[in-house]
């Protein structure tokens, strides 16, 4: 799994940077093509579109930090993409100046994408034994943001949602986070704790703590056993370069449990895509499901 998680981390930066190099310069040529005739350049309005819309959709998830979860397929970029495709396809045809470069510009964002969306952003054989409805959670130690030490017996005796997250550093994570924020007098009106777990370092998990006014229990799973002992752990998952604002290389799998005050599995939201992530009402119906029973 780690090899495959490297090799995903150096992919998703590397797509990234040729993606956004690509867009530039499709645009810097569509920008400067309307001297040769009065019409538009189709190559390169085409290898725009196949490149210039996920680096901003990605651009903004970074800055705004708003987008907890996202289609499978994120259609409408897809759409534009292939789009960008057919318009190269069309300048080539025409025999634009520049056409065949445009085109390859569009064969390269379309492919990226595709891969972006069918191998990267997916977790294969994602279940884990585990965290079956209905079992007892399994104990784990973990810290907390100041790196005293506590364990998931802790939790004991009340209802918890536990979030097992990547980092700061993803802002699907981020936003997700702000969404139960927003909910939690909802979640709280049912007596239950919240859990924010991280492999990330203390200091990350010490400054998120400081941005909500919510009485969440922030915490670190230091070196992802937690994560190993739950068969959510994601080694060398964190995208290539991130490694420089002090983040380690192994990460976890997104996951949200709720387990009841026996300690007894209610709901574990074992997503087999990053961006595909359950939202609080599903966690308030299976609460008064488990109050109703």
């Amino acid at each position: 799994m780690r090899a495959t998680n490297r090799l995903k981390a150096v992919y998703v930066s590397l797509y990234l940077t040729v993606a956004s190099v690509l867009a530039a310069l499709a645009a810097w040529h569509l920008a400067n093509a309307g001297g040769e005739v009065a019409r538009v350049h189709y190559g390169w309005l085409g290898a725009t579109l196949a490149n210039a819309p996920i680096v901003v959709t990605l651009a903004w998830w970074m800055l705004a930090r708003r987008q907890p979860r996202t289609s499978a397929g994120l259609t409408p970029i897809m759409a534009l993409a292939v789009s960008g495709l057919g318009l190269a396809a069309v300048g080539y045809q025409l025999n634009q100046p520049g056409a065949l470069e445009a085109l390859i510009y569009s064969v390269v964002g379309l492919g990226g994408f595709l891969i972006y969306i069918k191998w990267y952003s997916v977790f294969s054989g994602r279940d884990s034994a585990a965290l079956e409805t209905g079992q007892t959670l399994p104990e784990f130690d973990l810290e907390n943001a100041d790196g005293s030490a506590i364990s998931s017996s802790d939790f004991a005796g009340k209802t918890t949602l536990l979030m097992f997250y990547r980092g700061n550093w993803c802002p699907l994570c981020m936003a997700q986070i702000k969404e139960i924020a927003a909910r939690y007098r909802e979640l709280s009106e049912r007596g239950v704790e919240i859990v924010l777990i991280s492999p990330q370092p203390h200091t990350h998990t010490a400054k998120l703590a400081g941005r909500f006014d919510v009485p969440f229990r922030f915490l670190v799973d230091p070196g992802g056993k937690a994560g190993e002992a739950l068969g959510i752990a994601a080694p060398g998952g964190l995208p290539l370069g991130m490694e420089i604002f002090g983040y380690d290389q192994d990460t976890v799998m997104p996951t949200v449990i709720i387990v009841n005050a026996e300690g007894e599995i209610l709901f574990a939201d074992q997503t087999d895509n990053y961006r595909m992530r359950p939202e609080p009402d599903t966690f308030l119906r299976i609460l008064d499901e488990q109050s109703a029973s």
